[in-house]
């Protein structure tokens, strides 16, 4: 799966893990912060998130780990954590 396949497929995750009816795919940016000024998320729903990661890819985090705040930072990044996940793995 490419890099672009793989964004797009945590688009959709997102959509579906926040219920996020209102949003398509298309309006989630690559880069744009998840947090804040971006999609405007919050803590609960980061929790949401690191769950739907871990029943769908596997990937255990640690919520101590100083790179989980930049590997939800945005899109992107989250494709990062899951092919850095897969390379150890594989």
């Amino acid at each position: 799966m490419s890099t672009q396949q793989l964004i797009q497929e945590l688009k959709a995750l997102l959509i579906q893990a926040l219920d996020l009816e209102d949003i398509s795919i298309d309006d989630i940016s690559d880069t744009d912060p998840l947090f804040n000024e971006g999609l405007g998320l919050d803590s609960i729903d980061a929790l949401e998130i690191g769950v739907a990661l871990q029943k769908k890819y596997g990937i255990k985090l640690n919520p101590d780990a100083d790179d989980v705040k930049t590997y939800f930072s945005s899109v992107s990044q989250l494709a990062k954590l899951v092919e850095n996940n897969r390379t150890l793995e594989g």
